[in-house]
Protein backbone atom coordinates (compact mmCIF):
# COMPACT_ATOMS: atom_id res chain seq x y z
CA UNK A 1 0.00 0.00 0.00
CA UNK A 2 1.06 3.38 -0.95
CA UNK A 3 2.18 5.51 2.54
CA UNK A 4 2.02 8.77 3.38
CA UNK A 5 3.63 11.13 5.87
CA UNK A 6 2.05 14.00 7.27
CA UNK A 7 3.33 16.11 9.42
CA UNK A 8 1.16 18.39 12.07
CA UNK A 9 -0.97 15.65 10.98
CA UNK A 10 -2.96 15.94 14.64
CA UNK A 11 -5.30 18.83 13.83
CA UNK A 12 -6.19 21.58 11.41
CA UNK A 13 -4.70 21.82 7.94
CA UNK A 14 -2.51 18.03 8.47
CA UNK A 15 -5.71 16.64 9.99
CA UNK A 16 -8.10 17.42 7.11
CA UNK A 17 -5.10 16.46 4.64
CA UNK A 18 -4.26 13.02 6.41
CA UNK A 19 -7.92 12.04 6.41
CA UNK A 20 -8.17 12.72 2.91
CA UNK A 21 -5.15 10.89 1.87
CA UNK A 22 -6.89 7.47 3.58
CA UNK A 23 -9.67 8.41 1.98
CA UNK A 24 -7.62 8.40 -1.49
CA UNK A 25 -5.87 4.85 -0.19
CA UNK A 26 -2.84 5.98 1.20
CA UNK A 27 -1.58 3.94 4.92
CA UNK A 28 -1.15 7.12 6.43
CA UNK A 29 1.38 8.58 9.35
CA UNK A 30 -0.13 11.04 11.24
CA UNK A 31 2.87 13.07 12.92
CA UNK A 32 2.53 14.83 16.25
CA UNK A 33 4.90 16.52 18.66
CA UNK A 34 2.81 17.90 21.42
CA UNK A 35 -1.02 16.92 20.08
CA UNK A 36 -0.77 13.12 21.29
CA UNK A 37 -4.50 13.09 22.20
CA UNK A 38 -5.44 14.46 19.18
CA UNK A 39 -3.48 12.91 17.13
CA UNK A 40 -4.42 9.03 19.11
CA UNK A 41 -8.15 10.21 18.54
CA UNK A 42 -7.67 11.12 14.67
CA UNK A 43 -5.58 7.89 13.88
CA UNK A 44 -8.60 5.67 15.85
CA UNK A 45 -11.29 7.03 14.11
CA UNK A 46 -9.73 6.76 10.59
CA UNK A 47 -8.72 2.73 11.36
CA UNK A 48 -12.84 2.51 12.62
CA UNK A 49 -13.73 3.83 9.20
CA UNK A 50 -11.40 1.31 8.06
CA UNK A 51 -8.47 2.75 6.62
CA UNK A 52 -5.11 2.35 7.66
CA UNK A 53 -3.87 5.26 10.20
CA UNK A 54 -1.42 5.20 12.46
CA UNK A 55 0.46 7.64 15.02
CA UNK A 56 4.06 9.01 14.98
CA UNK A 57 5.77 11.21 17.24
CA UNK A 58 8.61 13.65 16.97
CA UNK A 59 9.98 16.99 17.47
CA UNK A 60 10.70 18.05 13.97
CA UNK A 61 12.69 20.66 14.25
CA UNK A 62 15.36 17.92 16.02
CA UNK A 63 17.15 16.37 13.18
CA UNK A 64 17.44 12.93 15.09
CA UNK A 65 14.20 13.05 15.84
CA UNK A 66 13.40 13.73 12.23
CA UNK A 67 15.26 10.52 11.06
CA UNK A 68 13.55 8.45 13.39
CA UNK A 69 10.37 9.29 12.57
CA UNK A 70 10.91 8.42 8.88
CA UNK A 71 12.64 5.33 10.10
CA UNK A 72 9.61 3.95 11.98
CA UNK A 73 7.30 4.43 8.99
CA UNK A 74 9.72 2.48 7.08
CA UNK A 75 10.35 -0.16 9.71
CA UNK A 76 6.23 -0.29 9.51
CA UNK A 77 5.30 0.06 5.78
CA UNK A 78 8.45 -0.25 3.82
CA UNK A 79 8.03 2.68 1.49
CA UNK A 80 7.16 6.50 1.51
CA UNK A 81 5.38 7.89 -1.24
CA UNK A 82 4.11 11.26 -0.28
CA UNK A 83 5.35 14.04 2.36
CA UNK A 84 3.36 16.60 3.02
CA UNK A 85 5.58 18.59 4.94
CA UNK A 86 2.68 20.97 7.36
CA UNK A 87 3.86 21.24 11.07
CA UNK A 88 4.74 24.25 12.00
CA UNK A 89 4.28 27.21 14.59
CA UNK A 90 3.46 31.14 14.29
CA UNK A 91 4.71 34.11 16.18
CA UNK A 92 2.76 37.43 15.66
CA UNK A 93 4.43 40.19 17.19
CA UNK A 94 6.55 43.29 16.86
CA UNK A 95 10.08 42.65 14.78
CA UNK A 96 11.60 44.53 17.23
CA UNK A 97 10.98 42.10 20.28
CA UNK A 98 11.71 39.06 18.39
CA UNK A 99 13.87 37.11 20.82
CA UNK A 100 16.72 34.68 19.64
CA UNK A 101 14.83 32.13 20.73
CA UNK A 102 11.28 32.76 19.20
CA UNK A 103 13.05 33.11 16.02
CA UNK A 104 14.90 29.98 16.50
CA UNK A 105 11.90 28.19 17.37
CA UNK A 106 9.82 29.49 14.41
CA UNK A 107 12.82 28.72 11.63
CA UNK A 108 14.00 25.47 13.21
CA UNK A 109 10.27 23.85 13.20
CA UNK A 110 8.91 25.39 10.54
CA UNK A 111 11.79 25.75 7.63
CA UNK A 112 14.61 23.31 9.33
CA UNK A 113 11.69 20.74 10.12
CA UNK A 114 11.14 20.61 6.74
CA UNK A 115 14.18 20.13 5.41
CA UNK A 116 15.20 18.04 7.90
CA UNK A 117 12.10 15.80 6.66
CA UNK A 118 12.55 15.97 3.24
CA UNK A 119 16.22 15.18 3.64
CA UNK A 120 15.17 11.86 5.29
CA UNK A 121 12.54 10.91 3.00
CA UNK A 122 13.83 12.14 -0.47
CA UNK A 123 16.46 8.89 -0.32
CA UNK A 124 13.61 6.31 -0.10
CA UNK A 125 11.80 8.09 -2.90
CA UNK A 126 15.13 8.01 -5.03
CA UNK A 127 15.21 4.17 -4.65
CA UNK A 128 11.60 3.62 -5.19
CA UNK A 129 12.11 6.66 -8.40
CA UNK A 130 9.38 7.70 -7.03
CA UNK A 131 7.44 10.27 -4.84
CA UNK A 132 5.45 13.27 -3.81
CA UNK A 133 6.45 15.96 -1.54
CA UNK A 134 4.01 18.74 -0.65
CA UNK A 135 5.38 21.73 0.98
CA UNK A 136 2.67 24.25 3.59
CA UNK A 137 3.66 27.57 3.11
CA UNK A 138 1.72 30.45 3.65
CA UNK A 139 0.39 33.55 1.66
CA UNK A 140 2.45 35.57 4.24
CA UNK A 141 5.85 33.75 2.72
CA UNK A 142 4.42 35.40 -0.59
CA UNK A 143 3.42 38.64 0.77
CA UNK A 144 4.74 39.19 3.78
CA UNK A 145 2.48 40.02 7.36
CA UNK A 146 3.14 43.11 9.80
CA UNK A 147 3.96 41.96 13.03
CA UNK A 148 4.67 38.33 11.30
CA UNK A 149 7.78 38.89 10.14
CA UNK A 150 9.63 35.53 11.70
CA UNK A 151 6.94 33.18 10.06
CA UNK A 152 6.84 34.97 7.10
CA UNK A 153 10.19 34.65 6.52
CA UNK A 154 9.89 30.71 7.77
CA UNK A 155 7.31 30.45 5.08
CA UNK A 156 9.19 32.29 2.25
CA UNK A 157 11.61 29.46 2.89
CA UNK A 158 9.64 26.77 2.53
CA UNK A 159 8.57 28.22 -1.24
CA UNK A 160 12.38 28.92 -2.29
CA UNK A 161 13.30 24.70 -0.95
CA UNK A 162 10.08 23.87 -3.10
CA UNK A 163 10.88 25.74 -5.80
CA UNK A 164 14.71 24.44 -5.66
CA UNK A 165 14.55 20.84 -4.77
CA UNK A 166 11.80 20.16 -7.11
CA UNK A 167 14.60 21.20 -9.73
CA UNK A 168 16.70 18.58 -8.19
CA UNK A 169 14.26 15.80 -8.07
CA UNK A 170 12.48 16.45 -11.52
CA UNK A 171 14.19 13.61 -13.70
CA UNK A 172 14.20 11.31 -10.63
CA UNK A 173 10.28 10.52 -10.45
CA UNK A 174 9.61 12.96 -7.84
CA UNK A 175 7.87 16.30 -8.06
CA UNK A 176 7.64 18.95 -4.88
CA UNK A 177 4.97 21.52 -4.94
CA UNK A 178 4.01 24.08 -1.70
CA UNK A 179 0.71 24.59 -1.17
CA UNK A 180 0.13 28.45 0.64
CA UNK A 181 -2.96 28.78 2.43
CA UNK A 182 -4.03 31.88 3.39
CA UNK A 183 -6.59 32.69 6.74
CA UNK A 184 -8.42 29.17 7.34
CA UNK A 185 -10.35 28.99 10.50
CA UNK A 186 -7.60 26.69 12.31
CA UNK A 187 -6.17 27.15 15.60
CA UNK A 188 -4.06 29.96 14.57
CA UNK A 189 -7.13 31.86 13.98
CA UNK A 190 -8.14 31.34 18.21
CA UNK A 191 -6.12 34.27 19.03
CA UNK A 192 -8.00 37.03 17.61
CA UNK A 193 -11.83 38.36 18.94
CA UNK A 194 -14.80 37.54 16.32
CA UNK A 195 -14.67 41.74 15.73
CA UNK A 196 -11.07 40.87 14.01
CA UNK A 197 -11.70 38.08 12.44
CA UNK A 198 -14.63 39.73 10.48
CA UNK A 199 -12.67 42.89 9.96
CA UNK A 200 -9.92 40.59 8.79
CA UNK A 201 -12.24 38.53 6.31
CA UNK A 202 -13.57 42.11 4.92
CA UNK A 203 -9.73 41.83 3.14
CA UNK A 204 -10.63 38.60 1.54
CA UNK A 205 -12.07 39.07 -2.11
CA UNK A 206 -14.17 35.77 -0.91
CA UNK A 207 -14.96 37.24 2.54
CA UNK A 208 -14.80 34.53 4.45
CA UNK A 209 -12.24 32.58 6.13
CA UNK A 210 -10.88 29.09 4.54
CA UNK A 211 -11.64 25.31 5.60
CA UNK A 212 -8.99 22.90 6.31
CA UNK A 213 -10.67 20.59 3.89
CA UNK A 214 -10.39 23.41 1.13
CA UNK A 215 -6.37 23.21 1.75
CA UNK A 216 -6.71 19.60 2.01
CA UNK A 217 -8.45 19.07 -1.61
CA UNK A 218 -4.87 20.85 -2.90
CA UNK A 219 -2.73 19.11 -1.13
CA UNK A 220 -4.12 15.37 -2.59
CA UNK A 221 -4.27 16.94 -5.87
CA UNK A 222 -0.67 17.52 -6.15
CA UNK A 223 -0.04 14.05 -4.32
CA UNK A 224 -2.00 12.34 -6.75
CA UNK A 225 -1.72 11.10 -10.56
CA UNK A 226 -3.39 13.88 -11.60
CA UNK A 227 -0.19 16.18 -11.20
CA UNK A 228 2.46 13.82 -12.27
CA UNK A 229 3.86 16.75 -14.59
CA UNK A 230 3.43 19.31 -12.10
CA UNK A 231 6.68 20.35 -9.95
CA UNK A 232 7.76 23.39 -8.99
CA UNK A 233 4.66 25.07 -8.37
CA UNK A 234 2.75 27.31 -5.73
CA UNK A 235 -0.62 26.78 -5.43
CA UNK A 236 -2.84 29.72 -2.81
CA UNK A 237 -5.89 28.40 -1.14
CA UNK A 238 -6.80 32.11 -0.42
CA UNK A 239 -9.80 33.62 -1.18
CA UNK A 240 -8.25 35.76 -3.90
CA UNK A 241 -5.61 37.63 -1.48
CA UNK A 242 -3.17 37.03 -3.70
Amino acid sequence: METAVVTGGAKGIGAASAELLCQQGFSTAIHYHTSEEKALALSSFLVSKGYDAFPVKADISDPEQARAMIRTVLERNGRIDVLVNNAGVELWQLFDTVTDEQWRRVIDTDLSGAFYCCREALPVMLRQKYGRIVNIGSVWGQVGASCEAVYSAAKAGVIGLTKALAKETALSGITVNCVCPGAIDTDMMKRFSEAEVAAFCEEVPMGRLGAPEEVAHAVAFFASEQASYITGQVLGVNGGMV
